[in-house]
């Protein structure tokens, strides 16, 4: 793709995230679903820091720290996006880290990072039990604490934590639900695996991509193995092709798990068969532009995200009341639409492989 091509789509992603911004991403509050303990969901826009509460942080020596719960495109987007506001807010970020999926990691990486006494933090918290006991540590401690798509079991906002920021996930796996009916003409055999954990994020997105199914008469689910390990994904895959040869799609959870899947499907010799995800991931873009067998990925806004999380810590360091649920909404992604929704979801350029693919298919 050439530069003064890019940048165009560059002009436009910025257009088009001030208007997410703004709460004008395609999602009102009255539409929004709620969250895990039933909390009414509030759009992006809602969420504002003034010029004098920003002048009344800088200059205070605050710090944050970024608890992630794995290394990916949507977890290096949503830091760079928490990492822009904190640092237009004079607060210096102490630590960044990647719990690799485990509930003990993300524990020990907590205590680690505590020892830094950061004042606020952002984390997805991988298993709401566990970390339950966790992140009453840092509650103890005195950080402010706000949370990507899901809380602590027995937490409360407002006295414990200063909010929840996700996506509409119904409406992601209703998303992708319809990427998977329309890739294989709205008729045969699929397969969708679904997280095998109490996880409320992909709980409610495999939820909803079996309940829009449904609405297919000539749609039969033959398969919906459970997945723990995400690394396990061509295994899966693999079994479910040897135990229903016919299968035409399959769903996977997000996006390493689908890297597992089309390995599988590549190595069986399976270009028929398709694949739909969640979250843009540049091996499975590259896959979807080169017309393999992933069919369409299902997008968010991960910078965003990161903002509005970093802008609730401020708010909270501040006594400022902030919202209990922030919803951002979605999009399907296909070749068609690739090129804005990376910029405009990751805030960055997409890889140059991936670039020239999408070049080489027009």
């Amino acid at each position: 793709m050439q530069i003064g091509i890019y940048a165009g789509f560059m002009r436009k992603a910025r257009r088009l995230c001030l208007l997410a911004l703004l709460g004008a991403n395609g999602a009102t509050a009255a539409a929004l679903p709620a969250g895990p303990a039933g909390e009414a969901a509030t759009a992006p826009g809602q969420v504002r820091l003034g010029a004098e509460d920003a002048a009344a942080l800088r200059g205070r020596g605050y710090t944050a720290a970024l608890l992630m719960h794995t290394s990916s495109e949507f977890s290096r987007a949503l830091c760079a996006g928490a990492g822009a506001v904190f640092k237009e807010l004079g607060i210096k970020v102490v630590a960044q880290t990647d719990a690799e999926m485990d509930p003990k990691k993300q524990r020990s990486d907590l205590e680690t990072v505590l020892a830094l006494k950061p004042d606020i933090i952002v984390s997805l918290v991988i298993d709401p039990v566990s970390g339950a006991v966790a992140f009453r540590q840092a509650l103890r401690q005195g950080a402010k604490l706000v949370f990507i798509s899901n809380a602590p079991q027995g937490f409360r906002h407002g006295r414990d934590y200063a909010g929840i920021v996700t996506d509409d996930l119904p409406g992601m796996g209703a998303a992708a639900a319809k990427l998977l009916a329309d890739s294989i003409g709205g008729s045969g055999e699929v397969a969708v695996i679904h997280h095998a954990a109490n996880y409320f994020v992909t709980n409610q997105r495999d939820a909803a991509v079996r309940r829009e199914l449904a609405r297919y008469p000539a749609i039969r689910v033959v398969a919906a193995p459970g997945i723990a390990n995400p690394n396990d994904g061509e295994v899966v895959a693999a079994a479910i092709l040897t135990q229903h040869p016919r299968v035409k799609a399959i769903y996977a959870p997000w996006d390493l798990i689908a890297e597992g899947v089309t390995a599988a499907l590549r190595a069986a010799g399976r270009r028929d068969v398709k694949v739909v995800t969640m979250d843009l991931g540049a091996a499975n873009a590259l896959d979807m532009v080169k017309r393999g067998n992933m069919a369409g990925i299902v997008s968010d806004m991960p910078y965003d995200m990161g903002r509005s999380l970093a802008t609730m810590g401020a708010l909270a360091m501040l006594g400022r009341p902030t919202p209990a649920f922030v919803t951002y909404a979605a999009t399907p992604v296909t070749p068609a639409n690739l090129a804005e929704q990376w910029p405009l979801a990751l805030r960055r350029p997409a890889p140059a492989a991936l670039r020239k693919a999408l070049e080489a298919r027009q």
